[in-house]
């Protein structure tokens, strides 16, 4: 009868301690791409602020003697820093040298303002991105968004509320069908689109150059610039907190978009089909998806989507009359909002408050400190360059590569197993 000896407790196997559910979570959020784009920002500001002490008189004259009074140079690179984003805060969020609170929110009234369009944009280029397609004509559907919205605004004669809903939709159908061209090109044809959405964005600059010189379309009667005439109040978007501020109703659609945009990708089949065909349209193929379908769908939903920054600018920002440069380098600044963003709508919309913020307090850093606006839009291709390269930030960070292999560790050896090392 055989019995069986109790194991030595030098020899227990070693017994594995999970992991806390904090070490997890900061795992996930080292690992994780959303960290990516707080880095860039982070590496963008310092390279920034260097590039403002650089440029700053009185650095460059402390610079002189730095050797013989070190400090001189150090306040004063302090103070210019310090300076400028300090402008940049009281021209973007609050103003706190103002006399009353309502005159000190209005900067943040101006963020939203400009972040309404970028936003609404970005949400279309971001959609795109999701399912794989580079949606690079933002500008031409804005454009076509703003002709089609103009036109509905200032040659139909409608009642209150109809008007502005009807301007609104013949906007976003606009974009849409401007998109969707592309998309039916991809589908039909495979023509790339990033070709196609960039030659669509000469012909609607072209188009509606020629809808702005042309009496009884778009052009104001009576008159030979090319500009429209004035936005009927039955057609202009209300403001949102009086007329002492120049946030309006846009902001409200752009939310909304964020709010369906979210839902369609990540509550919906038809963003999950968009989504696989993203990640891998030959799977997504076999699956028994219609990839063409999907491309033609999801782009004109994406212009649809970019349609609303259209007509947020010339039914919100720009009621007196608009020209051929209505769109403002947003359909191509849409890029870069859905890259910071992570093409995630509510990535998009951190990320359009952002660059709205930048853009608005950028004025107030010039005008008080003497800061070139460059430095901004400097700052902002800086976010783009570090997005872009996801290896370099964490290489700079020591932030491990996703996918990366560990190496295995070897197991430690237990009294037993040394003892019989020793004695062999």
């Amino acid at each position: 009868m055989s019995t069986t000896q109790p194991q030595s407790p030098l020899a227990a196997p070693e017994t594995k301690v999970a992991p806390s559910r904090w070490r997890l979570a900061m795992q996930a959020i080292v690992q994780g791409n959303g960290i990516i784009s707080v880095l860039a920002v982070l590496i963008a500001v310092v390279v920034g602020s260097i590039m403002i002490a650089a440029t700053n008189e009185e650095v460059q004259t402390t610079a002189g003697y730095f050797f013989a009074r070190p400090m001189d140079m150090i306040g004063a690179v302090w103070d210019a820093v310090a300076g400028a984003y300090a402008a940049l805060f009281r021209g973007a969020i609050y103003n706190f040298n103002a006399d009353s609170f309502a005159i000190g929110i209005r900067p943040l009234t101006e963020t939203l303002k400009f972040a309404t369009p970028l936003i609404a944009a970005g949400l279309g280029v971001g959609l795109a991105f999701r399912a794989g397609l580079f949606n690079i004509g933002g500008q031409g559907q804005m454009l076509m968004a703003a002709a089609a919205g103009g036109y509905v605004a200032t040659q139909w004669d409608l009642p209150m509320g109809l008007h502005l809903i009807a301007a609104i939709v013949a906007g976003m159908i606009a974009g849409a069908i401007w998109a969707g061209i592309a998309g039916l090109l991809k589908a039909r044809t495979g023509a790339h689109e990033v070709i196609t959405t960039i030659m669509l964005n000469h012909i609607a600059f072209y188009l509606l150059a020629w809808m702005l010189a042309t009496q009884g379309i778009l052009q104001a009667p009576g008159s030979s610039n090319p500009k429209t005439a004035p936005m009927p109040d039955t057609a202009v978007l209300p403001q949102l907190l009086g007329p002492q501020y120049k946030l309006h109703a846009g902001f409200l659609l752009a939310l909304v978009a964020v709010a369906f945009t979210w839902w369609l990708l990540e509550r919906s089949s038809l963003g999950f089909r968009f989504r696989a065909v993203g990640e891998n349209p030959a799977a997504a193929r076999v699956a028994g998806i219609d990839v063409g379908r999907m491309y033609l769908v999801v782009m004109l939903i994406a212009g649809a989507l970019v349609g609303i920054a259209g007509i947020s600018q010339i039914l919100g920002t720009e009621t007196s009359g608009f020209g051929g440069a209505i769109d403002a380098g947003i359909g191509f600044d849409a890029i870069t909002v859905a890259l910071l963003g992570r093409s995630s709508p509510l990535g998009i919309l951190a990320a359009g408050l952002l660059f709205g913020a930048f853009k608005t307090g950028g004025f107030t850093m010039q005008s008080s400190q003497g800061i070139p606006i460059e430095i901004v839009l400097v700052v902002q291709s800086l976010i783009v360059l570090f997005i872009a390269a996801p290896p370099l930030v964490r290489a700079m960070f020591g932030l491990p590569q996703p996918g990366a292999r560990k190496k295995p560790k070897k197991p430690k050896k237990n009294a037993a197993q040394i003892a019989e090392e020793v004695s062999a």
